[in-house]
């Protein structure tokens, strides 16, 4: 198993980095959130855990252990595969995860895309025992005892700005999906960010 990776960074793309280890380029599939914390040139170390399938090979990384432990805790549960658990973790921090099945809170798993409300009452289930108690104190609660993770407009912004967008760039795209985000808002679940942020890029490429 590759335990992680670590070199300058070479490129980045909007689910990708390429570090640079030893001379070869390492492509790690990445949350906007990890994204957003690389900067290419700049030396970066990525937690990961290769996923081996017949017909590929794929490096998925995180900023610290933690997220990487339980990236792969979720794949334990039936119908849990890596894009859903990156997926997850991309909406919800590895402490906002832990609660929401401590809890049994089904309307934060619910909040990820591609998973409904009997997905979220089935994983609840298998998941109880795995995940554990939330280790830190970075969580706050609503009302409605749902788990609050950073605000979608600054992970959104933190992602442009480390693909390279400017300041500038970053808030007229920000501007441009802030109706989806605010649609989601309305309904209850939090604006999923990983598709805010392809919509977002398709805003700047066309204003290129």
């Amino acid at each position: 198993m590759i335990a992680f990776v670590s070199g300058p960074v070479a490129a980045l793309a909007p689910t990708t980095a390429v570090i640079e280890v030893g001379g070869i380029g390492m492509a790690v599939q990445c949350s906007p959130q990890t994204l957003a914390g690389l900067r290419i040139g700049q030396e970066a170390r990525l937690a990961t855990s290769l996923v081996v399938r017949e017909d590929s090979l794929t490096l998925y990384g995180f900023a610290d252990d933690d997220q990487r432990q339980v990236f792969e805790l979720l794949q334990t549960a039936s119908g849990v595969g890596p894009r859903l658990a990156q997926a997850m973790l991309a909406v919800h921090s590895p402490d906002a995860l832990r609660l929401a099945v401590s809890t049994g809170d089904e309307k934060t798993l619910t909040a990820v895309p591609g998973i409904g409300k009997k997905g979220a009452q089935k994983l609840l289930l298998e998941l109880k025992d795995r995940l554990g108690e939330p280790v830190g104190t970075r969580i706050g609660r609503q009302g409605n005892g749902t788990a609050v993770s950073a605000s979608w407009r600054d992970q959104l912004q933190a992602a442009l700005i480390g693909l390279g967008y400017a300041a500038r760039e970053a808030d007229e795209a920000l501007a441009a999906v802030a109706p989806q985000a605010e649609a989601a808002l309305a309904e209850g679940t939090q604006p999923p960010v990983p598709q805010l942020l392809r919509a977002a890029l398709q805003t700047l490429n066309r204003a290129r």
